[in-house]
This record gives C-alpha cells, structure tokens and sequence, in this order.
C-alpha cells in the first residue's frame, strides 16, 4: 500500500479520512498543526503550515497521494475572516500544489465543496471556485493528476460548532429550542463524514476518478424543517422551534448549483448511515461533551 499524506488530517472530515485509509492498510501520515483527538493514535503525525512552504516539502516527499482538507470551512465565518479564507483556501493550497510537483505524487485529492459550482458561498464560494481553477492549471502545466471533490452539507460526532447540524443538536439540547434563521423551507442532502470519508478513499483508490471532479452529497433530500422536526422528536417533542424568515446571506435554498462549464459526477454511499441514527449518535457525543465540561467547572 501506498504512503498517502492527509493535509488537514487532525480535522473533522479528514480525521475520517485517516481512519479509512488505516482501516483499508494504507501507510497514512496525519499532516496537520495540531494532533487529533480522534482517529488511531498509532497513526504517524507531522506537523505543518500550509502557509509556509518548508513545512510541506518534506512531509509530501515520496507520497504516493495526497489529501488537501486544511483551510477555512465556515461560509459564515469567512464573512469576517476574508483575507485568512483567501490566504489559506488558495494561497495554502498552492503551497500543497507545489510540494505535489516536486514530490511527483501520483494523484492530488483537493477537497472543495458544493458552493464552488455556484453563485452563493461568498468569500468561502469565491475561494474553492479560484483553487479549482489552479488545480485544473498545474495538472495542465505540469501533468499533475487529481480529483477534485465537492462535498455537500456533512455531519458527524466529530464536529464542532463550526457545522450546521451540530450548531443545532447543541442549542437544542443546552436550551430546549432551536431559533432558525430561516423559513425551514431550505431543503438539503445531509452526509455522514463516515460515509463521505469512504468514499472519498474509494475515489482515490479508483482511476476512474482521475482528472475529474466528483459531488458527494447524501441521498435524504430533506427540508431544514424536516430535519428539527426530527430532532424534536428525537428529544420527546419537548423542543421549541422558532423560525426567524431570516435570509441567510450566501447560502442557498433549494440548490447550490449555478450554470458552470465544468460538470462532477455525483456519487453517493450504498449503504449509506441513516440521518435519524447519525443525528442521535451526534447527541450522544454532544451530551458527553457537555457532561464533561460540567464536571470541569
């Protein structure tokens, strides 16, 4: 099996990420600022800054694949963090780019999102549509392969409160209501990281995928109002739901996709988790979260 290096590896999707790769055999380096909570611990770690390119080079020398997940992944929060989305979404993944061509990896896996085939997303949109782009320009100039991925909407016990559904699931059960901003008409294609994670080693394992781009969106097309009525009833009906009409700037209703010249295959997991049974194993970490930090005070 091959060496494969998971920039962003210490994260919530790419923490995934690394435990199929080791499931699968592969010889898995965790590149990242920090270690991870989660995952193998037995897995071998390296430290970087996809801002500075020395950190990079040897880490990637003599990969055979490298994952790029590092970056900033919060639409909401790119709004007031527009030069730090900038610098790290395209000037950190040029960096990732350019140790691949020296290191001549074999295949290259950018992960974009949904938003970079759209009008919406703003700075965050903005910054995975220009990346694309340069991915497109080294394969072309320099014979890189790749595959680059749009992920749809994801969740999982990993997150943080930097992802929708957790945001949610927390509220809910730290205040016994959920105050959206919206209609509840929103309608969106939830995937659990778990099954996101496999797939996305499925497509690196597969030359199929080269030089091409995949969407990986869960198969439940639900809408926001749906999703906390589910949670409602997950939590005994005892959950108030407010509905502020709210237009959320830079999000999308029912679709992200604009007219773009470049189409991705969709793939979806078969099987797949089911949203009732993800959301409730993302309760149970959220409230042992919240059990510990009580027990902290």
């Amino acid at each position: 099996m091959g060496r494969i290096v998971v920039i962003g590896g210490s994260g919530f999707l790419g923490s995934y990420v690394c435990d199929e790769l080791a499931r699968r055999g592969h010889h898995v380096v965790v590149a990242d600022k920090v270690r991870s909570i989660h995952g193998p611990s037995h897995l071998k770690f390296a430290q970087c800054d996809i801002l500075q390119q020395d950190s990079l080079d040897p880490i990637i020398d003599g990969a055979s694949a490298v994952y790029n997940f590092a970056g900033q992944a919060d639409l909401d929060d790119s709004v007031g963090r527009r030069r730090e989305t900038i610098e790290l979404n395209i000037l950190g993944n040029l960096n990732v780019l350019e140790a691949c061509v020296k290191a001549k990896v074999s295949r290259f896996i950018f992960a974009s999102s949904a938003y970079a085939i759209s009008n919406k997303g703003g700075f965050y949109g903005i910054s995975k549509q220009a990346s694309e782009r340069i991915v497109r320009e080294y394969a072309d100039r320099f014979g890189l392969e790749f595959t680059i991925i749009r992920y749809g909407s994801l969740y999982g016990s990993r997150a943080d409160s930097r992802n929708g559904i957790h945001r949610l699931l927390h509220q809910a059960m730290t205040t016994g209501k959920i105050v959206h901003k919206g209609d509840g008409e929103e309608i969106r294609e939830y995937i659990h990281a778990v099954d996101a994670a496999r797939l996305s080693v499925d497509i690196m394992e597969n030359a199929v995928y080269a030089n091409g781009h995949v969407v990986l969106t869960g198969v439940e097309r639900l809408k926001h109002k749906d999703i906390l009525q589910m949670i409602s009833e997950i939590t005994n009906g005892k959950l108030e739901i407010i509905y502020t009409n709210e237009e959320r700037e830079g999000h999308y209703k029912i679709t992200p996709y604009s007219l773009q010249p470049e189409l991705g295959t969709k793939l979806i997991a078969n099987p797949f988790i089911d949203l009732g049974q993800g959301l409730m194993d993302c309760m149970i970490h959220i409230l042992r979260d919240i059990e510990k930090d009580g027990s902290s005070t």
